[in-house]
């Protein structure tokens, strides 16, 4: 037997099936979906796909694919500067999944989620730049000369 996902999904088994279609009062899949589906976007025929892969077999076929990216210089972003993101940071921050998501992580509440964690490291590192850059000032300044009293 492959090893491939539908074989290992936990779907309803023959009776809940049975039920479900009794409960709605339809005879099977097929008559469901005549009775779901528009005829105007509902395939007269099967689609032909090729046949199924193991997840390891999908893996290579998507390396052997990507393998084929080229490189070229990236232009997006100009103004972001190398920087040297402490290990604490990358792990706790940008690499904890409690950052963006606690549930199913879809691309855009992750990116939500970066965004968010960048913006709180930003202006934690401006909060406290900016503390010492107020401290430096204040120290470069020149004393004030004292007034001898009367």
């Amino acid at each position: 037997m492959k090893d491939l996902l539908q074989a290992r999904h936990i779907g309803i088994s023959e009776q809940d099936e049975a039920f479900m279609l009794q409960t709605i009062d339809v005879k099977n899949l097929d008559e469901l979906i005549a009775q779901t589906i528009p005829s105007t976007i509902l395939l007269e025929k099967p689609i032909e796909l090729p046949e199924a892969l193991t997840e390891r077999q999908y893996a290579e076929h998507i390396a052997e694919i990507a393998s084929k990216n080229k490189l070229f210089t990236s232009y997006i972003g100009q103004g972001w500067y190398d920087t040297c993101t402490p290990a604490v940071i990358q792990r706790n921050v940008f690499e904890n999944a409690s950052w963006y998501t606690s549930y199913t992580p879809y691309q855009a509440e992750i990116s939500q989620g970066r965004l968010e964690a960048l913006l709180n490291f930003q202006t934690a590192v401006c909060d406290f730049t900016e503390c010492l850059w107020r401290m430096l000032r204040c120290w470069m300044k020149p004393l004030p000369e004292l007034k001898q009293p009367p």
